[in-house]
């Protein structure tokens, strides 16, 4: 087996069990590897750490599979390790009789570059690392034997990949979709699933509790919902006994999609309900111009920054949105606002809410910090890529 061998000091990472090493901690690699394959991870005084995945075309050369260095990494290990983050998920009380659920969160599961979403009895598989890739029909495998599901269809399409050096990979890897359409329930809302062409892995289930939040906080109010997509948000409020919900993204497909899942809940007054598909920015600066006002707004806008690089622009833009929310607030009432960005961390993305607080002239003061990542425990590092970060404000 290969080793890779790092610089002078480049191990403290490691001791403290983040399973990431990027190019510049390496020194060299001893022996040969191909993309995907196990390489042992040797301290530059010749001490061995940990199993990794080497990934030469990647900044993150490897990521570490066990920090046991004789761990054997083979079909056994992973079908252990995707049992083993199956179970943590059947032990939580929150997810009983959910049925979409995150079951495998990357790194948190000791599984870098895997995660799978169960929705009823279809799982979606995304690998967006050469070792994730390597491994796929360990991985399958383990998922079929675990959970029984009746299929499992792999969403492999994340730009993620194109860094490792990889190509998009689509399509069912064991079992076949259901001929209908896939539908779940969630907290007493019906939705589409559309886990070929949606967005990830044809769901948002990092913000299913704070769906579920809007729901609790609407009842009476009249609500505007930014960025609506297919419409969770907007069913809930709705559920929750929304005065009036307005409804606004870009997307004409979704759009349909939403009215399609509020057909689907015949339990929820479509007279409550406004769809308009606009430029969210204009919407609101329209919406400001025509005197409007609301008693919830929420703001779930898509990835404005993918790097840190992109921050300053991505800053500008969480400002504006939030600016114009702000603005559009009765007395009395809450903004739900989102930033999905991995270049905006929390402590920012707060001083950009904060500032367009200040701007907007109101006395705002946070009543719930928002920040999630779907259904993941306690691991070993924050999970690969974008992760949620939210604060509901009031204003006076």
């Amino acid at each position: 087996m290969a080793q890779l061998i790092l610089k002078p000091g480049k191990e403290r990472s490691l001791f403290r069990r983040h399973p990431w090493i990027f190019a510049g901690s390496v020194d060299r690699l001893d022996g040969r590897a191909r993309p995907g394959d196990t390489v042992t991870v040797v301290t530059a005084e010749g001490k061995a750490l940990a199993r990794a995945a080497w990934s030469p075309e990647s900044q993150i050369r490897a990521r570490v599979w066990s920090f046991d260095a004789e761990a054997a990494i083979d079909h056994a290990f992973f079908k252990r390790a995707v049992a083993a983050s199956v179970a943590r998920r059947s032990a939580i009380p929150a997810l009983k009789g959910q049925e979409g659920v995150r079951l495998i969160h990357g790194e948190s599961d000791g599984l870098p570059g895997v995660i799978a979403d169960r929705y009823g009895n279809v799982v979606v598989l995304q690998l967006t690392s050469a070792g994730a890739d390597k491994w796929r029909e360990a991985i399958v495998a383990g998922l079929v034997q675990a959970t029984g599901c009746a299929a499992i269809y792999e969403r492999s399409d994340s730009e993620v990949r194109g860094l490792e050096g990889l190509e998009p990979r689509t399509g069912c890897v064991h079992g076949e979709l259901p001929a209908g359409g896939l539908t779940i329930v969630e907290n007493g809302v019906r939705m589409e699933v559309d886990v070929e062409g949606g967005h990830k892995t044809g769901f948002y289930l990092d913000q299913r509790d704070n769906r579920l939040l809007t729901g609790q906080l609407a009842a009476g109010r009249e609500v505007l919902n930014c960025f609506c997509y297919t419409g969770g948000f907007s069913l809930q409020a709705l559920a929750g006994g929304a005065k009036s919900v307005l409804s606004i993204d870009s997307s004409g497909p979704a759009l349909a999609s939403a009215q399609r899942n509020l057909a689907l809940n015949p339990q929820l007054d479509v007279s409550r309900a406004e769809w308009h598909e606009a430029d969210v920015f204009k919407a609101l600066r329209a919406l400001k111009d025509e005197g409007r006002r609301f008693d919830l707004i929420v703001l779930d806008p898509p990835k404005f920054a993918p790097s840190a690089a992109h921050a300053e622009r991505a800053a500008r833009a969480y400002k504006d949105i939030n600016l114009f929310g702000f603005r559009l607030l009765n007395p009395g009432g809450i903004l739900m606002t989102y930033s999905c960005s991995g270049g905006i961390g929390q402590e920012l993305f707060q001083k950009i809410v904060a500032g367009a607080a200040n701007d907007a002239g109101v006395d705002a003061r946070i009543i719930y910090r928002l920040a999630a990542a779907p259904d993941h425990p306690i691991g070993l590092a924050v999970p690969e890529g974008e992760y949620l970060k939210g604060l509901a404000c009031q204003v006076g």
